[in-house]
């Protein structure tokens, strides 16, 4: 006997995933704008601002990537507990 098809998540809203979305697009959007920080100057720690900026880059993705994950797990898990919810009144009955 064939199971019928049960969803595993809910309805998704698409405002955490919208979010998630501009976000990574940010991380790998602005640095490959290269003519914005193409200079030398100003250096830190006699870096050229060319090296430095795209270094400073590396933890901000990170920060936004992780960022984007959160958004999207914690969408996932309401998504999953909703359909547990529909599934455990019906089995109450």
């Amino acid at each position: 006997m064939s199971m019928p098809d049960v969803p595993t998540r809910g309805p998704a809203r698409s405002g955490p995933y919208i979010a998630a979305g501009v976000l990574l697009a940010v991380a790998i959007l602005i640095p490959l704008f290269a003519p914005a920080y193409s200079f030398a100057e100003p250096r830190w720690a006699g870096i050229p601002f060319f090296y430095w900026y795209q270094m400073l880059w590396v933890p901000i993705t990170a920060g936004l990537v992780g960022i984007s994950y959160r958004l999207v797990s914690k969408e996932d898990r309401r998504r999953r507990e909703a359909v547990r919810g529909l599934n455990g009144a019906e089995e109450g009955r």
